[in-house]
């Protein structure tokens, strides 16, 4: 009779900071079947389902991140009582300060993890009194939630929603483990209310959800993390070793890694959510096939953007007071948005440049917004020729690792630009150059053919589901890596 190893059980259920549960990591499969017993055993008291999902929501967040679990519990209990105050009172004064007082808490929080030591460098670049640099570990997620924490808050003031009474809805609002680690940015009006519906998952969600986890795991584990290991990273590692046709090679392979990372991963948390019944927003469009930087921003990163408009934009005044404060408005909208990233100044100068890319627009909207100066099929691919290389102009400062690294890509690539060994350079890396053509087809299948495919797919037997995830595990045993690849947004 084989006996248990208690020891090696202990180890793989307490947090490892060297391997943090993530959706590519191997224990999830334990984790996920264990959830989804429970859950179905549940299903039919939603309190007691919720109660099941929060536990498991922060056992997943512990798993990745260890003692932060706590920053979860703390923020959610702040924001849930202080909400329920601010309905309470009646006076705007005192609801404006109980609004400061979330505000000041929530960015705080995001402020002394993720940029102390960012303004500690800056003061000391300026200043003859030194400060030494914390040893700060930066929670994952912490962006996420923290604009989740946000948007809850100001609704409620702004009357939009009655605060939640409980406290364990609230703390599965925010710890919601398919979105928890990378978003997308859930609103609580949107998520809450399905939490108190009865479990229900039609053939079209089983469908959709299967569809949405085996091609996110395919664009994030595949595909992103394929070119990321065997091209992208080591070229932008040092640029200066390579000439302008290899670094603009990586960069369009950047561009559809980051796409197939942060999408992937998305696309599996939507997709898990819909076999719990509940609908999380889409939060990628095919943004490449954009035709202006206003349109790639309605199609990537659906839920920050829309954080950003509803809540800052539109905060400052959005358009309604004239076009140079809205170009302004634009602008610093954007510019917060790039420090939102990380703390970095090319974080900074990618959200200025971005909102330079919005005002531009905007005048050109204006100037020429109804002169067809080319014929129409023409006019929008030459719009979405130049919208596609200004964002790949865009993410060599987001990948870059600092400003001078930055500069010398584009140095490569504007001065040392040249075509000697390029059959070579293909021929050696005509795996990798293969993968950035797959990724970017499959970027380019339009949506009304997946969900002509979901539609179909529900009619399938169970043969059929079983059998594609044995294919994609046959798939990921073949490319994958040595070791895991970090998700992107994982930093932020």
């Amino acid at each position: 009779m084989m006996e248990i190893d208690w020891n090696s059980v202990k180890e793989q259920l307490l947090y490892d900071a060297q391997n943090p549960l993530l959706f590519n990591n191997g224990f999830f499969v334990y984790f996920l079947s264990a959830f989804i017993l429970f859950y179905y055993l549940f299903r039919k008291n939603y309190k007691h389902r919720a109660i099941v999902l929060s536990l498991f929501s922060l056992y997943f967040f512990y798993k990745a991140s260890g003692s932060f679990v706590s920053i979860v519990i703390l923020s959610a209990f702040f924001n849930y009582g202080i909400s329920n105050w601010m309905y309470k009172v009646q006076k705007k004064g005192g609801k404006q300060f109980l609004l400061f007082l979330s505000v000041v808490f929530n960015l705080g929080l995001l402020f002394y993890f993720k940029y102390t030591n960012f303004f500690i460098e800056v003061w000391n670049n300026f200043s003859e009194l030194k400060f030494n640099v914390l040893h700060i570990l930066l929670p994952i997620g912490i962006s996420f939630f923290t604009f989740e924490n946000l948007s809850y808050t100001i609704d409620v003031y702004r009357g939009e929603i009655e605060p939640e009474k409980g406290i364990v809805n609230y703390i599965l609002f925010l710890s919601f483990f398919p979105k928890l680690v990378m978003g997308p940015i859930v609103r609580a009006k949107d998520f809450i209310p399905q939490l108190k519906k009865d479990y229900f998952v039609s053939d079209t969600d089983f469908s959709k959800g299967f569809y949405l986890i085996i091609t996110g795991l395919i664009k994030k584990l595949i595909i992103s993390d394929y070119i990321s290991v065997n091209l992208v990273n080591y070229v932008f590692d040092g640029p200066h070793l390579h000439n302008g046709l290899e670094c603009l090679v990586a960069l369009y392979g950047y561009a559809i890694v980051i796409y197939c990372d942060f999408s992937g991963y998305s696309d599996v948390a939507i997709g898990i959510s819909k076999w719990m019944g509940i609908t999380i927003p889409t939060n990628f469009l095919s943004p490449y096939q954009s035709k202006s930087v206003s349109e790639f921003w309605r199609r990537w990163h659906i839920s920050l953007s829309s954080w950003l408009r509803d809540y800052l934009y539109i905060s400052m005044g959005g358009n309604r007071k004239g076009k140079f404060r809205t170009n302004i408005n634009l602008f610093l909208t954007m510019l917060i948005g790039g420090f939102w990233h990380g703390a970095s100044w090319n974080f900074i100068i990618w959200g200025a440049l971005h909102g330079t890319g919005l005002m531009i627009n905007k005048m050109w909207t204006f100037l020429f917004g109804k002169v067809k100066l080319l014929p129409s099929g023409l006019s929008n691919f030459f719009y979405a020729l130049i919208t596609f290389h200004f964002v790949c102009f865009c993410w060599i400062f987001f990948k870059a690792s600092n400003l001078d690294t930055a500069l010398q890509f584009i140095h490569q690539i504007m001065y040392q630009f040249t075509f000697d060994g390029a059959y070579e350079y293909v021929e050696n890396y005509k795996y990798v150059i293969s993968m950035i053509g797959i990724g970017y087809a499959i970027h380019l299948i339009p949506d009304s053919i997946s969900e002509k495919f979901i539609e179909r797919q529900k009619h399938f037997p169970m043969v059929y589901y079983l059998v594609g995830m044995y294919v994609f595990i046959a798939l990921y045993s073949v490319f994958k890596s040595a070791k895991p690849v970090m998700p992107i947004y994982l930093q932020f």
